[in-house]
């Protein structure tokens, strides 16, 4: 009886400290769908949802500013998950509260078979002895690890126990889920203030919004001292007005810390912002430094830096002028000096751009991995060796020849045609480029001759010096380049969610994974062979990380996604490569991806532009045929291109641009990639192009010819093609169209 009694006062206790707890504990939310805000990380098809509901999660750290729900994303994995649920908090507990939960732990997981998850709030205080006394026992999965801290863990938490944990970073909650918060807390009738009658006015809801600069306890906290300290006037209503809330919520102050990651975060935003030519964005980041009081000196440093990794040779000048500055700034001091601090800035924001420095890198990381010391013998010190190993012996030198420059072999010959130095063409490198691609033209034309002279490479096979040499020189319209670009326009964020609606080999999938470590990648396979390639290669990832491969077709990828996913998921960037190629109404398809996007999101399709392409009668001496059938090949030709039923050549950029435009309901942007790479025809290519026409098929050129003349002069044309183009390098014209789409 007496226990009992015990259990009823405890019971009794705990309901009035709910009951008189602060509002901002009261309101915490008890599960994910109350949770308001970090839907880059449990949005609806998120990778942290999914570990929850599944329950399945594995160790995480939470990491974030105050009030942005790490304490509460941990409340809710103990009222979902079925394993034992500890927690402690870092601040108050030691070596022995850690041992405590081990052995508890160990119990639960030899009597129930049960695993735990322990929660460390604030897990940045534990000092290295007691982070290294949790590792084991996380390793072998004895306890599953849910860490909180404000700092940033790669920095303040042991580097082991961050390697076999997933970081979580939660954001600063924006306007308007502060906005979203408040309201509900207005209309609880549980556990806010919806049983009293208290009506905000807007102005004064936003200006807590705003001041409350991200952090959801900071307003709430406001709220309750609003409405606690408010009277009620004739009709029972507590009004809050505009200025009411200012004198509810503080001020906020600038968030700097020079130890800390306001410090870091601030610098590097400056240096992407002057990176990034934005000098208003530099202005703002420094004046937040100098206001902090950052150490101009710090400053200085960092811009002598990018004055060389990021404008480089576009603008030589740009190391001088930052120097010049710093030196100046010395000579001045404060506050004056502040005129040749925001000199440098402006001087570097607004500079032309190149890291084409940064291919030292490339040479040193190749340097670090050759074996032996391959000087050749003509770039040898011929002072010392000439007479007994012949060093410096063939050596040209370059001032006795015209342009002071001679071709001859300077990198090592298991280097040849290697490359590190790829100059921009921006600013004043756009000259070092059109003069080092001269010269490396001229280097290919002199090794090829002496090449062929010596009868080494009549036949050249893939990889030897002379095929790399060509490299050097010769773009090629790669797919590597296509993922890039495609990439460059999507701009994903390490906490984006992706749809690849075509994932062919996993050409792009598996780089939007790589890209969003936070975040979530589905993929689209069209048949079997696809779905078994891709699957196996994301087999190799850990199962929470890898992409999501649904098996579906262009016609049903959007109710399949929508099964698998859920019928809510939004994704923020949709990818396809060469996707809508077969689409006889590419409108039809951009349409129907766009239900699966998110009001923000953005859809990059990459499509190769086949009536732009190369037009083989460019190659051919066709007037020597006699113009009957010159006249007929060309026909023949400009069908193949203008076919109105073939969904290859019958649609345009322009075409898609405009419906775009006229439903008012997307925006289009379109970029085209011209290449003019070399292509190499053999004589089974030029058979391929004449193949008899089947049933289902595309037609090929020779059918459409067999459609004009006689088989004779088919016969004709395709002999004079060969003789033609058989085994010889053309420079072979190819059009890729990227498709940015969003919503108006």
């Amino acid at each position: 009886m007496y226990f009992n009694c015990m259990d009823m006062f405890d019971a009794r206790r705990e309901h009035l400290i709910a009951k008189n707890a602060p509002l901002a504990d009261r309101m915490r939310p008890r599960t994910l769908d109350e949770f308001v805000g970090q839907d880059h990380i449990i949005g609806q098809g998120r990778l942290l949802r999914r570990a929850i509901q599944i329950d399945q999660l594995s160790s995480v750290i939470f990491y974030g500013p105050p009030g942005t729900g790490k304490t509460t994303l941990a409340r809710i994995i103990a009222a979902t998950t079925k394993a034992q649920f500890l927690s402690i908090n870092a601040v108050l507990a030691g070596i022995k509260e850690i041992r405590d939960s081990i052995d508890t732990a160990k119990e639960c997981l030899s009597l129930y078979g049960k695993r735990t998850i322990l929660f460390i709030d604030e897990v940045h205080r534990f000092n290295k002895a007691q982070q290294d006394a949790l590792l084991p026992h996380v390793e072998n999965g004895i306890l599953i690890l849910i860490g909180a801290t404000t700092e940033n863990p790669y920095f303040e938490v042991n580097k082991a126990l961050v390697s076999r944990s997933r970081i979580f970073q939660l954001k600063t909650l924006n306007h308007d889920d502060l906005v979203t918060i408040a309201k509900m807390t207005l209309s609880d009738k549980e556990r806010g203030y919806g049983n009293l009658n208290v009506s905000i006015d807007d102005d004064a809801i936003d200006h807590l919004a705003q001041v409350a600069n991200g952090d959801a306890r900071g307003i709430l906290n406001a709220i309750e001292l609003a409405v606690e300290t408010t009277a009620s006037d004739e009709s029972g209503r507590i009004h809050i007005t505009r200025r009411i809330a200012e004198e509810s919520i503080q001020q906020k102050a600038v968030l700097y810390d020079k130890d800390g990651d306001a410090h870091y975060d601030t610098i590097s935003a400056f240096i992407k912002s002057v990176r990034g030519s934005d000098p208003d964005a530099a202005l703002y980041w420094m004046a937040k430094m100098v206001y902090a009081g950052e150490d101009p000196r710090f400053i200085f440093r960092r811009m002598l830096i990018l004055a060389c990794e990021d404008v480089g040779l576009a603008d030589p000048h740009a190391l001088s002028v930052v120097m010049d500055a710093a030196r100046a700034f010395d000579y001045v001091g404060m506050p004056e000096g502040r005129y040749h601090l925001a000199h440098a800035c402006l001087y570097l924001s607004t500079a032309p751009k190149s890291n084409s420095s940064m291919a030292f890198f490339d040479a040193l990381s190749q340097v670090s991995q050759e074996t032996k010391d391959d000087v050749p013998n003509h770039l040898a010190d011929a002072s010392r060796d000439k007479e007994g190993f012949g060093h410096g012996q063939g050596y040209l030198y370059p001032h006795a020849f015209r342009d002071h420059w001679v071709a001859q072999q300077y990198l090592p010959t298991s280097l040849q045609g290697k490359v590190f130095y790829q100059p921009s063409t921006v600013g004043y490198e756009n000259e070092i480029n059109l003069r080092v691609t001269r010269f490396r033209e001229a280097m290919v034309e002199a090794m090829t001759n002496r090449q062929n002279q010596d009868d080494i490479f009549g036949d050249a096979e893939k990889g030897t010096s002379k095929q790399q040499w060509i490299a050097r020189t010769h773009s090629d319209e790669s797919l590597g380049r296509i993922r890039d670009a495609i990439f460059s326009l999507a701009n994903i964020q390490r906490d984006g969610m992706v749809l690849d609606v075509h994932c062919r080999t996993g050409l792009l999938t598996f780089e939007a994974m790589r890209r969003t470590p936070q975040g979530s990648v589905w993929a689209c396979a069209h048949d079997n062979a696809e779905f078994e390639t891709v699957e196996k290669m994301a087999a190799n990832y850990d199962a929470l990380i890898r992409p999501q491969i649904i098996k579906t077709s262009n016609a049903g990828f959007d109710t399949d996604i929508k099964k698998a996913a859920g019928n809510n998921v939004a994704f923020d960037i949709i990818l396809g490569q060469s996707a809508m190629s077969s689409e006889p109404d590419k409108f039809a398809f951009i349409s129907r991806a766009s239900e699966l996007l998110s009001k923000d999101g953005c859809m990059v399709f990459s499509e190769p532009l086949h009536s732009q392409g190369q037009r083989l009668s460019e190659f051919l001496d066709l007037g020597s045929l006699g113009s009957p059938i010159a006249e007929a090949f060309l026909r023949a030709e400009n069908t193949l291109f203008s076919q109105t039923s073939d969904p290859l050549v019958n649609w345009s950029a322009e075409d898609i641009e405009k419906q775009c435009r006229d439903t008012d309901r997307f925006k289009c942007t379109v970029q085209r990639m011209a290449s003019n790479c070399k292509r190499r025809i053999g004589s089974e290519t030029v058979d391929f192009w004449f193949r008899p026409s089947e049933s289902g098929h595309r037609l090929s050129l020779g059918a459409h010819l067999r459609t004009i003349v006689s088989k004779n002069e088919v016969e004709r044309i395709r002999r004079h093609i060969h003789a033609k183009i058989d085994n010889k390098d053309l420079q072979w014209s190819t059009v890729t169209v990227f498709l940015k789409i969003s919503f108006a």
